[in-house]
């Protein structure tokens, strides 16, 4: 996975408001997380700055947290220690989860904030999704999220500069995107991502990375969901949509 250095210190004024919180964040997947057994036990990969695995420890759940960016992992770690909750967190790309994990090992793995498009191509799109689906235990359910890829390229290379102020902890900042879309889609395509906060003093601090992706149709990920052995129950799709959310289950009886 490439990129998440610098923007590591800045990324909560790149997550929607409704999510950069703890509490927010498990929110937005309440019923999911309501149908898990007393003693579940949940992989929150490519976890960011740990709103997600933190709020669902938060709600008492035996949580571990993975990002294969080392600054990701430690402001995971120093915000369970804001909130006072236990977790575990590590830097573990998805290549390297079958090292650090058995089999058939929780109940739950998310893989959300548009994560798997960062993935190298085809291949390492592949061995990501083979990677979570292997850690699942039987009747287990791999959630996701992703931008609706199709329609980031139809726009094309684009500068876009968010027309409001964003706020996060009493601090505001702008936020710029430059998206550089490569000619064909198994290309290499890049984010250029700056965050320009807005000191007390009125003076400006700028964090900018380059972020690379690969983008893949939602058919191709359904299909490569399938070829790992899950099905996929929900999906909310929408070819003029800008992301969606998708589950998928694996089999109730292990079969890998």
């Amino acid at each position: 996975m490439a990129g998440y250095g610098p923007l590591c210190e800045a990324y909560e004024w790149l997550i929607r408001e409704d999510l950069a919180s703890p509490a927010g964040a498990a929110a937005r997947y309440g019923d999911l997380v309501e149908s898990l057994p007393s003693d579940a036990r949940v992989l929150d990969c490519a976890c960011g700055t740990g709103q997600l695995a933190v709020g669902l420890a938060d709600r008492g759940l035996d949580v571990v947290a993975t990002d294969a960016s080392a600054g990701m992992v430690r402001r995971t770690e120093e915000l369970a220690g804001e909130h006072g909750v236990s977790l575990r967190a590590q830097q573990v790309s998805w290549e390297e989860l079958p090292d650090h994990f058995d089999a058939s090992s929780f109940d739950l793995v998310f893989c959300v904030g548009n994560s798997l498009g960062h993935a190298e191509g085809a291949t390492g799109r592949q061995t990501a999704v083979a990677s979570m689906a292997r850690l699942l235990r039987p009747g287990g359910r791999l959630v996701l999220t992703s931008r609706a890829w199709e329609v980031v390229r139809d726009r094309g290379s684009r500068l876009d500069i968010r027309d409001r102020l964003v706020r996060r902890n009493g601090r505001d900042a702008v936020v710029t995107y430059y998206t550089q879309v490569a000619p064909d889609w198994e290309q290499e395509h890049h984010f250029e991502i700056a965050v320009t906060q807005i000191e007390p003093d009125g003076s400006l601090r700028t964090c900018a990375e380059r972020v690379s992706f690969w983008p893949y149709r939602h058919e191709e990920l359904v299909a490569e969901l399938q070829s790992v052995g899950l099905t996929v129950e929900t999906t909310t799709f929408d070819p003029d949509g800008a992301g969606y959310l998708l589950v998928a289950r694996a089999p109730a009886w292990d079969v890998r």
